[in-house]
């Protein structure tokens, strides 16, 4: 088996376990992680996706020794990279990052990095193209110079300049992405989720939009969730999350 499902409170997690090819991506392994996506879809109590790979690396994008990704499928040469996730999806990254993984990572919503990550669009050296996304998310990651820089120089980078430029969210000791992640997925599944879920969308429907569109997006998105709002407005007169608490 290339990709182990394990379900961890609210959370599910993918694990890519190729150690010998880095956790290059197959189309065996692609449609692994496709299937994972859907079980993660089907559940309603499966509220946040998490990425990950086995030992050292976190993926080294396709393999590029098998060459049998279906580049035209629904969900992309990678599984699920052209699809959208209703719900927050968020990548646990230790050692190498690169190529197709990197694509995958920036699918994610956010990238917990262990200190020892490497991150890069190594496919440059190669001819073999951006084609998960990584040309339309990047930019909209770490900004337009910043993705071109990457992109272009195909050039390596550490796990703080990472940081630096926003393409990692966080940068935990090697070895504690994982634990960080479930962490912080576990902060994420408490919270009232149909608000959570639909901010989320509003962000990335308002993306490219001009403003006053955007905020067209983001009203109707918070006037169908006012009910919930009205709950936690009714939990806090009643005395939850005083003194800097967020407990209910």
């Amino acid at each position: 088996m290339t990709v182990h499902h394990e379900r961890i409170r609210r959370s599910l997690v993918l694990r890519i376990d190729r150690p010998a090819k880095r956790n290059a991506i197959d189309r065996q392994t692609a449609d692994a992680l496709l299937a994972g996506f859907r079980e993660f879809e089907k559940h309603a109590e499966l509220r946040v996706l998490i990425v990950t790979g086995s030992t050292e690396a976190f993926c080294a994008g396709a393999d590029l020794t098998a060459m049998n990704n279906d580049v035209d499928g629904e969900g992309g040469p990678l599984g699920f990279t052209r699809l959208s996730s209703a719900k927050p999806v968020l990548a646990a990254v230790e050692g190498w990052c690169v190529a197709g993984g990197l694509e995958l990572a920036a699918y994610c919503d956010l990238r917990i990095a262990g200190a020892g990550s490497k991150f890069g669009c190594l496919e440059r050296r190669w001819g073999v193209p951006l084609i998960d996304g990584g040309t339309q998310r990047l930019p909209r990651i770490v900004g337009l110079g910043r993705a071109l820089d990457l992109i272009l120089s195909g050039r390596v980078v550490d796990a703080h300049e990472a940081e630096r430029i926003g393409l990692a969210n966080r940068v935990v000791d090697e070895g504690d992405a994982l634990a960080a992640t479930i962490a912080l997925a576990d902060q994420l599944a408490d919270f009232p989720q149909e608000c959570l879920v639909a901010d989320r969308l509003s962000v990335y429907e308002g993306l490219g939009a001009p403003l006053d569109r955007g905020l067209q997006i983001e009203a109707k998105r918070g006037h169908g969730v006012l009910a919930e709002a009205r709950r936690g407005a009714q939990r806090f007169a009643g005395g939850a999350g005083r003194h800097g608490s967020g407990d209910d």
